[in-house]
């Protein structure tokens, strides 16, 4: 199987190949952001955040030991900076959602599953669609920290668990407690929203 292409990127950047930085920064920029701004919950905040993920990615290059494992290392850096912003924004909120408010009594599910097929929809199932993604967004920025970061790395940046806990510095066991707890927390917080989509969960 061929490598992912940040990996031949990185690669080719640690051997001196100065042509790799475009397609680099363009693989990670977007994820970065979206990362960022779901855990500091402010744009402002994570495009300051994703700025100084990428200037420390660079400024630090050389000590990537392994390419294969540039995505948890590049996340690892993006983490850090975004507790730093949080403890010091003036956007952090005045507190944290406990576990209890969040969890459903209920089976656990992927984000992959709050996103049905979208062939042939409606205006109306397009515009809910849209209203859902919204949604969406705000529910993960009212996770809790602990699940939230593994939330984002596991189901939306599709990183192994592996590479996650390497990121959050925990166990394996302990980002596949969270992710499951996570997405019951979503689901809870997504119910409505489910149900209203045609052919929605029940």
């Amino acid at each position: 199987m061929d490598p992912k292409p940040e990996v031949e990127w990185a690669r080719r950047l640690l051997a001196g190949d100065e042509s790799a930085f475009t397609p680099f920064v363009e693989s990670f920029q977007q994820r970065i952001f979206q990362y960022t701004w779901l855990m500091c919950g402010q744009r402002e905040d994570a495009e300051e955040v994703a700025q100084e993920t990428l200037m420390k990615v660079f400024e630090s290059f050389d000590q990537l030991q392994d390419p294969e494992k540039v995505r948890s290392w590049v996340f690892r850096i993006a983490k850090n900076f975004c507790l730093m912003k949080r403890r010091r924004s003036v956007f952090a909120p005045e507190r944290e959602y406990s576990l209890d408010e969040l969890l459903p009594g209920a089976d656990d599910h992927s984000l992959a599953r709050f996103q049905p097929a979208d062939g042939g929809e409606s205006p109306d199932a397009r515009l809910l669609r849209a209203e859902l993604g919204e949604r969406l967004r705000e529910a993960l920025r009212e996770l809790p920290e602990i699940y939230r970061s593994v939330v984002l790395l596991r189901d939306v940046e599709e990183l192994s668990t592996s590479e996650t806990a390497e990121i959050l510095d925990v166990s394996e066991d302990t980002v596949k407690q969270r992710l499951h707890r996570g997405r019951l927390a979503l689901r809870k917080s997504l119910s409505g929203y489910l149900t209203a989509l045609p052919g929605g969960a029940q």
